[in-house]
């Protein structure tokens, strides 16, 4: 029994050590840049770049580190030729109205408008293969 409770108290310890690293990598991690071709959407800007066509806005936030995962995966979508979409994004703190005005409660939050129109909502962090795919059934 108290070589069990041993066991158990070194795994936990190992794994809290684990998370700890993992967290400070995670802090010091230089997270890529946006693409060019990603739109940055501000409160002025943002029902003109979405009234037409097919705009993925990215609702983010600099501090949340789920919405620092979604650059590479943004970048990917935004380079691709595969579809006829435009990608944006909306950093909340920025731009609170906007934010309250789609009802943008959880980060990230990537909508998909169409004409100026919500089509599709999807929260937390997702593939790009799953955006395109989203895409492709609009």
């Amino acid at each position: 029994m108290k070589i069990a409770i041993l066991i158990i108290s070194g795994v936990l310890v190992l794994f809290i050590a684990y998370l700890a690293i993992m967290a400070s990598r995670l802090r010091k991690a230089n997270f890529e840049s946006d693409s060019d071709k990603i739109k940055i959407l501000n409160d002025k800007n943002f029902n003109f770049q979405i009234k037409s066509g097919i705009t993925l806005v990215d609702f983010w936030a600099p501090w949340c580190m789920p919405c620092k995962m979604m650059i590479p995966i943004l970048n990917e979508l935004a380079e691709s030729d595969k579809h006829n979409v435009n990608i944006a994004k909306l950093n909340v703190d920025e731009n609170p109205q906007i934010s309250a005005k789609n009802n943008v409660r959880n980060i990230p939050t990537t909508i998909i408008f169409k004409d100026g129109k919500e089509v599709k909502r999807i929260v937390g962090v997702k593939p790009a293969n799953y955006l395109l795919k989203e895409l492709q059934n609009l």
